[in-house]
């Protein structure tokens, strides 16, 4: 029984937290997702697809997992895949056979049989589309998520459960999936049609794989409930890629805010307790879209090179990132979209380099000063107000305890604070696990 991993119940009451971006992604929440796992039972992943990275660094090396949770380094966790994802087995099988090949002890993994198979058709059409649109692209990482998500809102999609139920049906609804796509394929694209025997094929080669992994998570997730476990939810990308709260069009096509995590792993709403809403030192965003506080030139490249955990390339595409200074507007707004009820501090160390760091602390908009975050036709028009603080000149890699920062990198954090209006509970100075300030 599935249940049986969760070991012998305790009569206490759950805690269930969720870990999302506030701004473009890229925040730092698989570090900080991996560094929470420790006091966790389970990790549950709720929505986005193999389109966007979490990179972990700890002792088996540096890791950038796109579809495992982040909490797959520990042995005393569950990690699930909910309903809410858009689920690629290829990346899937492909990441575990990775952490196997590098030492790492084989986690505990159930994925939810409701959840939703992106499939190769899905990829090419990503791929196609953004080939068709040319110069007008929306800059897709190309893993297939927004055919994947129409598909499964127009109920052509495939939940994982029905790899395993009568064939004949299987083979009935692929029919009438491809009688779909292959017009596309045909009269838009221009390209060859597929067969339905080759989706068949596919399909019966991820059951065989995915058989040791696939239960009813939300029973799973319920009974834990009762039984008082801790839980986190781990979010993908970030507040303003959110398909409703974001820079639309230039988002993602699945919720990112922690008021999905319900929805995409199967809990009732309320017993969501803790929103712990991560936030970059400085900013950075892979593809299009409105991004006031982005710089360009000399000065983007040196924090380019500096910045993240190796420099700011995307997990998935590989792609430079864009880069910016901290946006106290946008963030602002992130955090009251994911309902946050603390923040986590990321690459802070990054920033050691400047004399002075520039901070967005408001927007010019047609000739008014404004201190919200505007809707899409609006933000296009946004000119960044620019505060410049003090810098620290050094390195506080190592430093454990938030007295032992220097003056000018607290006074950074507490004005952050400040303008955002959520406390700042966790700081992280440096890649690793154990690079971590707590107040």
């Amino acid at each position: 029984m599935l249940y049986a991993i969760l070991g012998t119940s305790r009569m206490e009451e759950a805690m269930v937290k969720a870990i999302v971006g506030a701004n473009w992604g890229d925040e730092g929440k698989g570090k900080i997702t991996d560094v929470l796992a420790n006091d966790s039972d389970i990790v549950i992943r709720f929505q986005g697809g193999a389109n966007a990275g979490h990179t972990i660094v700890n002792e088996y090396g540096k890791f950038a997992l796109h579809q495992l949770p982040s909490g797959v380094f520990h042995q005393n966790i569950t990690n699930i895949i909910g309903n809410g994802v858009a689920f690629s087995v290829e990346n899937f099988v492909k990441e575990i056979a990775d952490l196997e090949s590098r030492g790492v002890p084989k986690p505990k993994i159930i994925i939810s049989d409701r959840a939703q198979i992106v499939m190769p058709y899905h990829v090419a059409f990503d791929c196609y589309e953004e080939e068709r649109l040319g110069k007008n692209s929306f800059g897709s990482t190309k893993s297939g998520i927004a055919p994947f998500y129409s598909d499964k809102y127009s109920k052509i999609g495939f939940q994982i459960n029905e790899l395993y139920d009568d064939p004949d049906s299987l083979r009935e609804k692929i029919k009438h999936a491809l009688g779909i796509k292959n017009a596309i394929l045909k009269n838009l694209y221009n390209k060859p049609e597929i067969t339905e025997e080759e989706v068949f094929d596919k399909l019966m080669e991820y059951k065989e794989a995915l058989a040791p992994y696939v239960g009813d998570t939300f029973e799973f997730i319920h009974n834990a409930l009762k039984d008082g476990k801790n839980i986190l939810l781990e979010g993908q990308l970030g507040s303003l890629k959110d398909t409703d709260f974001g820079i639309y069009p230039m988002v993602t096509s699945s919720n990112t805010i922690a008021g999905y995590g319900a929805v995409g792993a199967g809990i009732p709403p309320y017993e969501i307790k803790e929103v712990i809403t991560v936030v970059k030192a400085y900013s950075s965003a892979v593809g299009a879209g409105e991004f006031v506080s982005e710089i360009f030139g000399e000065e983007a490249d040196e924090l380019r090179r500096r910045g993240g955990d190796g420099g700011e390339f995307g997990a998935t595409t590989g792609r430079p990132r864009r880069m910016g200074w901290l946006d106290l507007v946008a963030t602002r707004y992130g955090c009251k979209v994911q309902g946050a009820t603390q923040v986590a501090f990321t690459v802070l160390d990054v920033l050691g380099y400047l004399d002075e760091i520039p901070v967005c602390v408001g927007y010019e908009l047609d000739g008014e000063v404004i201190d919200y975050f505007p809707s899409t036709t609006k933000l296009k028009r946004c000119k960044p107000i620019l505060k410049k603080l003090k810098g620290w000149k050094c390195s506080i890699s190592g430093i454990k305890e938030y007295d032992k920062l220097p003056k000018e990198c607290r006074d950074y954090i507490e004005f952050a604070e400040e303008q955002i209006g959520v406390p700042i509970k966790i700081v992280s100075n440096g890649p690793s696990r154990d690079d971590i300030i707590y107040r």
